[in-house]
């Protein structure tokens, strides 16, 4: 079975490093640190799924969801969000982000959010 790529997007090294550490022994995790290095990824690359942060400096994940959408990038996003803005998060959704999780979260809370993800297929 192919090993599911995911691409995580935040300005925070510690996050970035915790996330790839709770999910690189079950997939391919490739790290970036902001919306305009995941969209020249995107363009490259096929990811199973972006974890996206909302907050970033420069653009944030949301304006990075909508060029996603608008290049017609079709991967699931979950947004990762320390702010807990109800605005942000029901902009996701609406977006059509599949899920978002709250930081800090606990590992198995991101395993198992990922993982709903994957079962859909």
């Amino acid at each position: 079975m192919e090993v599911k790529r995911i691409l995580v997007v935040d300005d925070d090294t510690m996050n970035l490093k915790r996330t790839k550490m709770i999910l690189g022994k079950t997939y391919d995790v490739e790290l970036v640190e902001s919306g305009s290095e995941a969209l020249e990824k995107l363009r490259r690359e096929r990811y199973d799924l972006v974890l996206l942060d909302i907050a970033m400096p420069e653009m944030d994940g949301i304006e990075t969801f909508e060029r996603m959408k608008a290049s017609a990038y079709n991967v699931p996003v979950i947004f990762l969000t320390a702010s807990g803005f109800e605005d942000d998060v029901k902009r996701a959704i609406n977006l059509g982000a599949v899920n978002y999780l709250k930081k800090p979260f606990f590992p198995q809370e991101l395993l198992k959010r990922v993982a709903k993800e994957f079962d859909k297929e």
